[in-house]
């Protein structure tokens, strides 16, 4: 069972929703993973490069613009924040002492801890609890997964910070109405606050929406794809959209053996039916879903929600006319995202998810989780478009 000791309690949690506005400094000229840095405090600012960093390398599915926002709401980016109370809350997550133990910290010099402390120093903070937030949030995710709730896993994520893991496994939905999880009105109320905290301040500190480019003129009828062309603006048909909710992994896999999810398989057939084919086709050569992927348990194959579309032979770069056709499929998909329940797409070493925006192109750098080697035309998705889908 997920369990989670309270950060603190609900008075100090109503304290630590600082909003302090801090004089802005020149944004860097790299903005990245969908935050703009001109709208964040300088404390913010400076750590961005290395939260982009951790994120990027350790969990691909914790998007930076979720820490800033979160972070925001639980200190105000003010590194030697502590509570008064002992054991905690301090630091730019405000976590507890037994908490910022369980994620490999150091015990306190001090209580409360004063500045120099890994706790209070903000780099050092978020090396030890950006790995912890992230555990926290794979098990939460594995958890709604599990159990069909609908509370998207990052809000889920916020419930735990604020107020235990329990009110997430003990509630009907995820967030505990007043009397679930042993969660009272009160605190109901606090858990409340805080989700609409953090997402104010993701409105808060988002990029502005970036225009969609101009649609390139239709070819002539004769003409095939450019070679070595980036992806294309128009494509099939969009799909129908999967509505049969979450099946977990019952119908069989159409590409092998095992099993696939209900919105998997109609995600996988729509691809089939507006490119010809999942085998052999002229875009998607080869297809596989299922898979028990040992050596990645985290995997979406082994549960289902998964496909691997080949757009060449596997374990060659795409190239010419290929990788036009493989654009085409990436670019379908990520249009059809929200009929298809699409959670994420990856491909030519991009990682495409709804909701992050786009950096230097199309979705922002994929770093393989330090699993795949992004070297290798398989490990960085050169070959193939690997498209997880939320049910």
């Amino acid at each position: 069972m997920l369990r989670r000791v309270l950060a603190c309690g609900l008075a100090v949690l109503c304290c630590t929703l600082l909003t302090g506005a801090v004089a802005p400094a020149p944004p860097p000229a790299d903005p990245t993973s969908g935050v703009d840095p001109a709208a964040l405090p300088s404390a913010a600012r400076e750590l961005l490069p290395l939260i982009s960093e951790l994120t990027a390398s350790r969990c691909p599915e914790l998007p930076p613009l979720w820490v800033v926002a979160q972070v925001q709401a639980e200190s105000g980016w003010d590194e030697r924040l502590a509570g008064p109370t002992a054991g905690g809350p301090a630091g730019l997550y405000q976590l507890n002492q037994q908490n910022w133990l369980a994620a490999g910290g150091v015990p306190w010099p001090a209580d409360p801890p004063g500045p120099g402390s890994d706790v209070t120093s903000g780099a050092a903070h978020l090396r030890i609890a950006l790995p912890w937030v992230c555990a926290t949030l794979r098990a939460v995710s594995t958890h709604l997964e599990r159990t069909g709730k609908p509370t998207p896993a990052l809000d889920a994520m916020l419930v735990c910070h604020v107020a235990g893991c329990g009110r997430v496994t003990g509630s009907a939905t995820g967030v505990p109405a007043p009397g679930e999880a042993g969660c009272t009105e009160p605190c109901a109320r606090v858990i409340a606050r805080y989700l609409a905290a953090v997402h104010a301040n993701l409105m808060r500190f988002a990029l502005p929406p970036v225009p969609p480019p101009a649609a390139a003129p239709a070819p002539a009828p004769d003409a095939g794809p450019p070679p070595d062309s980036g992806p294309p603006a128009a494509g099939p048909q969009g799909p129908l959209p999967w509505t049969g909710g979450a099946t977990r992994c019952r119908p069989p896999d159409p590409t092998g053996g095992g099993c696939v999810t209900g919105a998997t398989r109609h995600g996988l057939l729509a691809a089939a039916a507006a490119f010809g084919g999942w085998s052999g086709g002229p875009v998607i050569r080869s297809a596989g879903c299922w898979n028990s992927h040992a050596w990645n348990p985290r995997s979406d194959h082994p549960r289902g929600r998964a496909c691997d579309l080949f757009a060449t032979a596997p374990g060659r770069f795409a190239g010419g006319a290929e990788l036009a056709a493989g654009w085409r499929l990436a670019d379908w998909l990520r249009a059809g995202a929200g009929p298809l329940r699409v959670r994420y797409l990856i491909w030519q070493g991009r990682y495409w998810a709804p909701g992050v925006a786009d950096q230097d192109g199309w979705g922002r750098r994929y770093t393989g989780g330090g699993v795949y080697d992004v070297r290798d035309p398989t490990g960085g998705h050169y070959d193939h478009v690997h498209v997880s889908f939320r049910e």
